[in-house]
């Protein structure tokens, strides 16, 4: 994984004439609109070692850790993943508009420079929530064989738009085949999409496209379109006499459909 923290550094520092008046900006923003404290930091799980404490812009109100979280909030319709939705009356007016943008962690990339996170990888998550995650299903840590990142695979779909199971399966595709085959592509991939879906540029994909799009960069399958009514036809290496007269037999091939 040498190669996917040498794209991160490079990526993290290359980008800093962004990232960094970025940041200023939106601490500015908090700090005017909805005073201290700037940032929110808390302890989250990004790898499979023990919790960090983590930051990211303060978008809600400050009491709103004591509100909401999984262990104050029971789980509904089998959903263990704590997701706010974006209506939710604890946003504060600037932290809606960081949202909007997608910018809220940003500052996590004090923790890409340490070596604590990554560009692209499953978000960070508190204990309590994997502990409940666990509970139902048994992989669950498997989105933590890799690092922690700013964006990952469900962010191309959206975290409303999937069911914990269907989560699950995406992040623990991406942290597998990134132990089996890294692919840089795949990474710049998520990034570029991530930033044309928040921008309203492009629509979200589907589940099944970003399986498509991970499994396509990790282990060299080739994608190929949906068959037509049409056979294609192969012919067989030597004709087969029936009757005294050369009939070539062609067995047909059925194209596996994978969705592009």
């Amino acid at each position: 994984m040498r190669s996917k923290r040498f794209f991160d550094l490079a990526l993290c520092l290359a980008g800093g004439v962004v990232w960094i008046p970025t940041v200023l900006l939106g601490a500015l923003l908090v700090l005017l609109m909805s005073g201290r404290p700037i940032f929110y930091a808390s302890m989250r799980k990004v790898a499979t070692g023990e919790p960090i404490r983590i930051v990211k812009f303060r978008t809600m109100v400050r009491n709103a850790a004591e509100l909401v979280n999984r262990d104050t909030v029971p789980c509904e319709d089998n959903v263990r993943f704590l997701n706010i939705p974006p209506d939710s009356p604890l946003y504060t007016r600037p932290g809606r508009l960081l949202e909007r943008f997608g910018v809220t962690e940003l500052p996590q990339f004090v923790h890409i420079l340490r070596g604590e996170m990554s560009m692209v990888g499953n978000r960070p998550l508190p204990q309590n929530v994997m502990d409940c995650l666990a509970e139902e299903h048994g992989n669950a840590g498997d989105r933590f064989l890799t690092p922690a990142g700013l964006t990952g695979p469900a962010q191309l779909v959206g975290r409303q738009a999937l069911s914990d199971r269907e989560r699950l399966d995406l992040e623990g595709a991406y942290s597998r085949g990134c132990l089996r085959s890294y692919s840089v592509l795949l990474d710049i991939k998520i990034i570029v999409m991530t930033v044309l879906i928040v921008l309203h540029l492009r629509p979200s994909l589907s589940y099944q496209g970003v399986l498509a799009l991970i499994d396509r960069h990790t282990t060299g399958s080739i994608v190929q379109a949906p068959p037509t009514d049409l056979t294609i036809l192969t012919p067989a290496p030597a004709p087969q006499v029936a009757g005294g007269l050369g009939q070539q037999v062609f067995p047909g091939v059925e194209r596996p459909a994978v969705e592009a």
